[in-house]
């Protein structure tokens, strides 16, 4: 989004809300409206997509609280939407340059922008990316983030666990001390004068910011470049981290560590590290969401008859299954709280489907017991309502 567009889109009204409106309205009048105008919801309408788009533009200044104070404030200093320019002004287009303004130039425009007080440096500081007048600090640069994969055990993505993992990443150089320099003494970049960027104009009388081509965004020019790091300031480095994987993780999540990707250039925060699951196959149970599953084998006498049968569990004791007389072969039954853990603490369910097993081999008393068994219900036919279906069609 462009500084103009951040200026001059009413976002309360995209949302349909009041400019005192709570965090609380805020949320609700976004989910509502996200909702209506997702794309899933509505294929092949553009123009519902575009609605969407302007929502979640929206959504993303008004419903994060530093965001929103700096579109106010800024909206208040030029007129909800444009700058009104004075009597003076011959009523044409007014062209200015914020950094004019607010950068804290010499002449009178410098003496001017101090009376200021530093607030305003501070809001279009946020908005357009650079520090208050005549700075020449070098700028905090947050650490990348880092990808990396693990592979776990079924069991291991149920129960969770701890495990080392190798990176390699962007860190300060160990050589010059992260300056670039391999005396340590690197000097301010005259183009950005420290920023790590440069202003450029945007057609419409603002100016914008990119990072400066000179330094590459760090502030800094190595007289005498690190022959380690070619005077970047960064090199490659390899660590390894102990770290915890959830219970519950499902094969093929992305899970994000904050923090603990690549180190702070300048005092700056870590990037963040993501960690994409990998979880093997189990012998005995499967899954479904929270669900564990497991195929347990039962003679006919039991499927017939009833009885109960004992069902080992993941990790656990094992649990009684009590078969009800007449028990059809793929029934599946639930033992509660046996299955994969969830993010509340609580647990899904062990889902237990009976399998009847046939016997390869009888014994010759076996033989007679089910000889007996098929002349006492030879009058039974399983199929006769089959027969009578088919020919209804």
């Amino acid at each position: 989004m462009s500084t103009k567009d951040f200026i001059e889109k009413d976002f309360y009204k995209v949302l349909g809300v009041p400019k005192d409106a709570t965090e609380a309205e805020i949320k609700k009048a976004y989910r509502k409206l996200a909702r209506e105008f997702h794309p899933d919801a509505n294929k092949g309408n553009t123009r519902a997509e575009e609605r969407f788009k302007e929502i979640s533009e929206a959504n993303d200044v008004l419903g994060d609280p530093k965001k929103r104070k700096e579109y106010d404030d800024a909206r208040a200093l030029f007129g909800n939407g444009g700058f009104r320019p004075g009597p003076g002004a011959g009523g044409g287009q007014f062209n200015f340059d914020l950094g004019d303004l607010f950068g804290g130039a010499g002449g009178a425009g410098g003496a001017q922008s101090g009376s200021f007080g530093g607030g305003l440096g501070d809001v279009f500081g946020g908005l357009f990316n650079r520090g208050g007048a005549g700075t020449t600090r070098t700028q905090p640069r947050r650490g990348q983030d880092v990808d990396t994969e693990v592979t776990l055990s079924f069991t291991e993505a149920i129960e969770g666990a701890t495990v080392p993992l190798r990176m390699t990443s962007q860190a300060p150089c160990k050589a010059c001390s992260g300056t670039g320099d391999k005396n340590g003494t690197p000097r301010v970049c005259p183009t950005c004068v420290g920023t790590g960027q440069v202003a450029r104009g945007s057609g419409g009388g603002f100016s914008l910011t990119d990072p400066c081509p000179d330094c590459k965004g760090r502030g800094l020019i190595a007289e005498h470049p690190c022959a380690e790091c070619s005077g970047s300031g960064r090199a490659k480095s390899s660590r390894t981290m102990q770290v915890r994987i959830p219970a519950g993780v499902t094969d093929g999540q992305r899970i994000r560590l904050r923090g603990k990707g690549a180190p702070g250039e300048r005092g700056g925060p870590a990037g963040d590290l993501y960690v994409t699951v990998h979880v093997g196959e189990h012998k005995v149970f499967g899954r479904k969401g929270d669900n564990l599953t497991v195929t347990v084998p039962v003679t006919f006498t039991e499927a017939a008859l009833g009885g109960e049968v004992r069902v080992p569990t993941l990790g656990g004791s094992p649990v009684t299954l009590k078969l009800p007389p007449g028990t059809p072969n793929g029934r599946t039954m639930r033992a509660r709280g046996k299955g994969a853990a969830r993010k509340d603490g609580s647990h899904g369910d062990l889902l237990i489907t009976v399998k009847v097993s046939v016997p390869k081999d009888l014994s010759g008393k076996a033989r007679d017991a089910l000889e007996a068994y098929r002349e006492a219900t030879a009058d039974e036919d399983p199929r006769a309502e089959l027969f009578e279906a088919a020919k209804g069609e």
